[in-house]
């Protein structure tokens, strides 16, 4: 559990994301996983207004791109804070969309006026201050019995860390808070998803040898609205049918986000203290302690050994 003026890490779900953006108080707007890099995985999803990228940072990686210095018009907040990167990558995305059916809220269109004329380490900064927009991320903070102090990470720690794209203005941005500016990919045409896919291909195939942990989400319109907006242009029976299939589909994925992150939130201590205490009162704590650990150790023993034929 975070204490007062600290993040917490985060889990890197589509539910939990896309819970994020509604309590920050946007609305027309939820998060997909993508499971594939192919064209048609990004088409299914538009429009898509940003992706979010979750990687194992090594650091010293060079940018493939330009690195933009001072003003610029595109929304930039450098990371001064342990573990806020994944609403950091968020609040990059959503800060610079610039379609007009999409509501920022009050929190939201708050801060981007209130940090309209800061340089990037003041806005991030100002982002790490938000009560606001802390006290949402830690919603999702894990339960723990003892706060322990954190320390930062050693050089054989796992480090993971989120980043942004974004088409703003007709060129594609990489906003990662621990670069000193956002990185200017290039213009794009028709779609920006095809100046960005070949990019991320070559990231992860740079890294696939040792590394597999990668995630992708995309930040993409409201599919409930799209699909509502698209029964009451459908014509015949058959049309509508498969329509309202793909409600039917999206209203259960949205149940069951919303069971997921309160299993998330609740704290499950308590009980599994009092069970723990009972056991130990009936004396039966220690025999299943001990036989738990005989099944891990059979376990550990026939994964060691050889494959017979």
């Amino acid at each position: 559990m975070a204490v007062n003026g600290q993040w917490c890490l985060i889990e890197s779900d589509p539910g939990v994301f896309s819970e994020l953006i509604k309590e920050f108080g946007c609305s027309g707007l939820q998060v997909e996983e993508l499971w594939s890099l192919d064209e048609s995985a990004f088409s299914d999803l538009k429009p898509i207004y940003g992706l979010i990228f979750l990687f194992k940072w090594k650091g010293g990686d060079e940018e493939q791109g330009k690195v933009l210095f001072g003003d610029t018009d595109v929304f930039f907040a450098k990371q001064v804070i342990n573990n806020a990167c994944a609403t950091q990558a968020i609040i990059s995305v959503l800060l610079n969309i610039q379609d007009p059916e999409i509501k920022l809220g009050d929190t939201l269109s708050q801060f981007k006026e209130f940090t309209a004329s800061f340089d990037p380490a003041l806005k991030g900064m100002s982002l790490t201050n938000a009560d606001r927009l802390r006290e949402v991320h830690n919603s999702f903070a894990r339960q723990n019995m003892f706060e322990f102090d954190s320390k930062a990470a050693e050089k054989d720690d796992d480090v993971y860390h989120f980043v942004a794209f974004v088409p703003f203005k007709g060129r594609v941005y990489e906003l990662d808070g621990l670069k000193p500016g956002p990185i200017d990919l290039g213009p794009y045409t028709d779609d920006w998803i095809n100046v960005v896919r070949p990019l991320l291909q070559t990231r992860i195939a740079k890294h696939a040898a040792t590394e597999i942990t990668f995630n992708l989400m995309a930040v993409v319109g409201d599919k409930l609205v799209e699909f509502e907006r698209e029964l009451e242009r459908s014509s015949g029976e058959e049309a509508r049918q498969e329509v309202k299939e793909k409600i039917r589909i999206e209203e259960e994925k949205r149940a069951n986000y919303k069971v997921e992150n309160i299993r998330r939130k609740h704290n499950y201590l308590p009980l599994i203290m009092e069970m723990l205490k009972i056991l130990s009162e009936k004396g039966m704590l220690l025999p299943l302690t001990l036989k738990a650990k005989e099944k891990i150790e059979a376990k550990d023993s026939q994964k060691k050994e050889p494959n017979k034929p």
